[in-house]
């Protein structure tokens, strides 16, 4: 094998690791119901895609010494990690508001294992948080992912090891935007909710003989499955929105 091939091998492995370390936990494609080997065919076809248009960017840190090569490749799987983690955090946020929405209205219980992921869910939850994958794919988000992903070149050369300082920042941002994102997503229901659950306190004093609060729940639900009707294409048109922003910074 000549030289010039030994480092075109190198360079595509590079190259894999970082979108690869992406794929695999990046909303969607990490997903326990896609096999293992379509995220691989993915990974490797994106890698072959993408390599040509980063050639010049890989290739000359490509060298075979075990003691720069492994650093690089350690390197590489973190950066592709982090450009996937911070999507993920985003799509957990809705999640975790979408969970969130459902004991308010009511329907807490009854828990089953998601759609996207095998974690237990609820059903109104599990919902919520399935269109809006299907919506960012719709939009191509995974587009941007990729674009990331050769943008991260440039902010992050393989020959640089991972900076652990700027992807804790970079996390914490994230945190801190999609936790105000799903908060404004899940206000109209906490405002229902305490609404709601006051109300029937009152009554419920009132008429301390009668069991309101069991009896009350029927509509409790009800009037939060109305305002679920209402809110749910405004609430995914502004997750879809926060999107680029917050897990781009674009």
């Amino acid at each position: 094998m000549s030289g010039l091939t030994e480092s075109f091998v190198v360079a595509a492995f590079l190259a894999f690791c970082r979108i690869g370390g992406c794929f695999m936990i990046m909303p969607g494609l990490s997903s326990a119901r896609v096999p293992t080997q379509v995220r691989l065919f993915v990974a490797i076809a994106a890698t072959g895609a993408l390599l040509m248009h980063l050639w010049d960017q890989i290739l000359p840190f490509a060298s075979r010494e075990p003691a720069i090569l492994v650093p690089m490749v350690i390197s590489e799987l973190l950066t592709g990690g982090l450009i996937g983690l911070v999507a993920r955090l985003y799509m957990l946020a809705l999640q975790f508001i979408g969970s969130g929405i459902t004991m308010l209205i009511g329907l807490g219980g009854g828990a089953a294992p998601g759609i996207e992921s095998g974690e237990p869910q609820s059903a109104l939850g599990d919902i919520i948080s399935l269109s809006a994958l299907l919506l960012l794919f719709v939009f191509d988000f995974h587009h941007d992912i990729v674009r990331a992903l050769v943008r991260s070149y440039e902010i992050a050369p393989v020959n640089v090891f991972f900076d652990p300082r700027r992807a804790l920042v970079d996390v914490t941002d994230t945190l801190g935007e999609s936790f105000l994102i799903a908060l404004r997503l899940g206000s109209p229901f906490v405002a229902y909710a305490i609404l709601v659950n006051l109300s029937i306190g009152f009554v419920n004093k009132l008429t301390p003989q009668i069991p309101v609060y069991f009896i009350s729940l029927p509509m409790v639900i009800a009037g939060g499955l109305i305002l679920f009707y209402f809110a749910v294409a405004t609430m995914l048109r502004l997750f879809a929105d926060g999107f680029l922003p917050t897990v781009l910074g674009v």
